[in-house]
């Protein structure tokens, strides 16, 4: 299957002013992603909150550049692409945000919400913008009378319907859905989680998914890339995660994850210590502060992402045999 999507050693830095006379600090936010998305897939990214999740989300969607490293979409080296190539770009990848009740404006009517993209992106007629718009209504699960009603007459499930169906009016090829259901309720978060699916299959999107919530992510995604602290640790298919996961961080966010089983009892793997500054991260394997496994070589050389049987993972532990 083609890759829609692939980053080779992804890095976004950026500069926080400390005084008037002191150096800048650089805040290493993603400090090398590599990872491919293939077309029709949905990979999901997680770890703690700090990890890079949101900063690689707004490089994948062009509002910000990467400061180092190669990214590829839908054949298009985005580091190198001229005005014209990240315009046509911005149409292929859009952006679902985590909130509902912010990302939309609250003084404008639905239509225009929705027409709006049409209207920036496009020279349709007015009449073909809003035919657009009341079939991309019914899309999403909305009906027509909805096309005039402003936000605030909406719950947040049919809000985040609202915000589904505007990142389609483009007619894109990728989504990036940062948090879409964590500020909704569990019965809303089912509807909205059958949406996306029964969209994906309707017009082939690819789906980046980014989640703190991992049984959302066993249900719902195809692939999981785990991240701390700005790096990759773990990529895998859905099942072998969940089934057997290698890294020691993947292990621990495991077994904080609730199971609705009260005849299982998993085992509660407690990291030590507090996540490094992103100002300073620690010498090789940025997990060895936390790892109960490291040892001399894990202080001193970065892991690299290499195959387990089915797994990528960035562990010297598991190539020396120790894990």
């Amino acid at each position: 299957m083609t890759a829609i999507v692939a980053a080779d050693d992804l890095k976004r830095f950026y500069e926080v002013r400390r005084g008037l006379f002191a150096e800048p600090a650089v805040v290493r936010a993603v400090n090398g992603a590599s990872f491919t998305v293939r077309a029709g897939e949905t990979l999901a990214i997680v770890g703690e909150s700090g990890c890079g999740k949101s900063t690689l989300a707004r490089m994948l969607t062009l509002i910000e550049p990467p400061s180092e490293g190669g990214l590829t979409i839908d054949g298009v080296d985005v580091p190198r692409a001229g005005q014209a190539e990240r315009r046509r770009l911005r149409t292929t990848v859009q952006m679902v945000f985590q909130n509902p009740y912010a990302s939309l404006n609250p003084r404008q009517k639905i239509g225009t919400t929705l027409e709006e993209p049409l209207a920036i992106n496009t020279d349709l007629p007015a009449a073909e913008r809003r035919e657009r718009a009341l079939a991309m209504l019914r899309n999403v699960g909305l009906r027509p009378e909805h096309y005039g009603r402003f936000p605030h007459m909406f719950s947040g499930g049919q809000r985040q319907r609202i915000a589904i169906g505007r990142a389609l009016m483009l007619e894109p090829k990728v989504l990036v859905l940062d948090e879409p259901v964590s500020a909704l309720d569990v019965s809303i978060q089912a509807q909205i989680l059958n949406l996306l699916s029964d969209l994906q299959d309707r017009f082939g999107l690819t789906y980046i998914f980014i989640s703190h919530d991992l049984s959302v992510v066993r249900l719902f995604c195809d692939r999981v890339m785990v991240m701390y602290l700005g790096r990759p640790v773990e990529i895998a298919s859905v099942d072998e995660v969940f089934a057997r996961p290698r890294h020691p961080y993947t292990r621990a966010l495991l077994s904080a994850t609730p199971v609705a089983d009260p005849d299982r009892k998993g085992e509660r793997i407690r990291l030590e210590g507090e996540v490094p500054s992103p100002f300073r991260p620690p010498s090789g394997c940025v997990f060895h502060p936390r790892c109960p496994f490291a040892n001399d070589r894990c202080v001193a050389e970065v892991p690299l992402m290499l195959p387990d049987g089915p797994t990528e993972v960035a562990c010297h532990g598991i190539v020396e045999g120790r894990i």
